[in-house]
């Protein structure tokens, strides 16, 4: 079993992560919201970087689920806290209104957010038939379709990666 207070640090560092994100939608609320990004490069790339530890984080969970490590109830509350976080970059995302040049790498890069969500959400349908003794059969189909999905998420991050002007 992962030690509690690893479990415990996981899940302050992601809530900290969702919480400065939350900031961005909770302070402005008087006028219709504009993420107002002036450096398209480097707010991609800060984005990118907090995928990349999100990614890591739940990648790492994920395996101590599967090991048995960690409980599917433990695992849950920290994709729950992880799919939250995503779900703030891609409504920032949304928000952001790019220049022309940036758009179709933008609109990319949100959609391997998308699929990352996507992902989470399927490991937890795992989770949850582990913890209600699913069938090998359904484990399967779920392990199949999470795998397509971490290869979606990789390839639209591709796409958007080539997509960058300049």
């Amino acid at each position: 079993m992962a030690s509690k207070k690893g479990i415990a640090t996981t899940v302050i560092i992601l809530a900290a992560i969702t919480g400065a994100s939350f900031l961005l939608w909770v302070i402005p609320q008087e006028n219709e919201t504009t993420f107002v990004v002036s450096d398209y490069e480097d707010y991609l790339d800060g984005v990118k970087n907090i995928h990349e530890v999100l990614e890591e984080s739940i990648n790492i969970e994920y395996q101590n689920l599967l090991n048995g490590k960690i409980t599917p109830q433990d695992y849950i509350t920290i994709t729950e806290v992880t799919s939250s976080q995503v779900t703030t970059k891609i409504s920032e995302f949304v928000t952001s209104k790019p220049s022309e040049e940036w758009q179709a790498s933008y609109i990319s890069y949100m959609e391997a957010l998308k699929k990352f969500n996507s992902y989470i959400t399927e490991t937890k349908v795992l989770a949850n038939l582990i913890e209600n003794d699913g069938t090998q059969e359904e484990m399967e189909k779920v392990v199949q379709k999470i795998e397509s999905l971490k290869m979606e998420s990789s390839e639209f991050v591709r796409i958007s990666d080539e997509s960058r002007p300049g």
